[in-house]
């Protein structure tokens, strides 16, 4: 599987273990967002679309069952839950609560990473390769390729990566801040308005009047495809 067309979101509130979880699933090929509380999770769930939420139980405030039943009203990611509780009935509640598979600390770093794909294949089996329709192109989002009616078009390392960014979160708007963070992108947040500005030349029909690209005033920008 294709670990790359994956974004993780890891909510801990102790900082070692959540750098050293950052670092083994980028290192496994995955993309990965961290969060240290509850508050911060919800946050950045607001700016960006996940695939898997890896959580911890026990965070101070809001535990990690009490978000898990919060983010269920309306979303149903795919929660693995992190705990030191390995009592059969914390477990039955963090299953009745909507978690999807439990992991007991300690844990081998790559248990965690089989469990995640476990999850993943079932729950998305045709994410790790798809296309794409904006009009006349199609975008290939695992090889970062763009083809209209004409033939290839060519893009940019920047552009082909802010444009698989947002087409891996279609309808989802995503400030200039989280695309800066996640695009190959140097430079300030201003210069994601100037990639924006060159792949609507590329893609739509009147780049003056974009109709896959779109700005949302004060928040950032959106894509959507056909």
């Amino acid at each position: 599987m294709n670990t790359d067309a994956f974004h993780i979101l890891v909510v801990d509130d102790d900082k070692r273990l959540l750098d050293l979880l950052r670092k083994y699933l980028m290192d496994n090929g995955f993309r990965v967002t961290v969060a240290i509380d509850a508050d911060d999770a919800r946050a950045r769930m607001r700016a960006l679309q996940f695939d898997l939420i890896v959580m911890d139980r026990m965070m101070p405030g809001e535990d990690g069952l009490a978000l898990t039943r919060s983010i269920r009203a309306d979303n149903t990611v795919p929660i693995l839950m992190l705990t030191a509780m390995a009592e059969t009935e914390a477990r039955i509640d963090g299953l009745e609560g909507g978690v999807d598979d439990y992991l007991c600390k300690p844990f081998e770093p790559r248990e965690l990473v089989l469990r995640i794909l476990t999850i993943l294949r079932r729950v998305r089996p045709a994410l790790a390769a798809r296309e794409i329709r904006l009009g006349e192109f199609v975008f290939d989002l695992e090889r970062e390729t763009l083809q209209g009616a004409d033939g290839p078009v060519r893009l940019t390392a920047s552009e082909a990566s802010l444009l698989q960014v947002l087409a891996k979160n279609p309808g989802e708007v995503l400030s200039r801040e989280a695309l800066t963070r996640l695009c190959a992108v140097d430079g300030s947040e201003r210069l994601i308005d100037v990639q924006v500005t060159r792949l609507r030349r590329k893609i739509e029909p009147d780049s003056k009047l974009p109709r896959y690209l779109k700005t949302v005033r004060g928040r950032g920008y959106v894509l959507w495809p056909d």
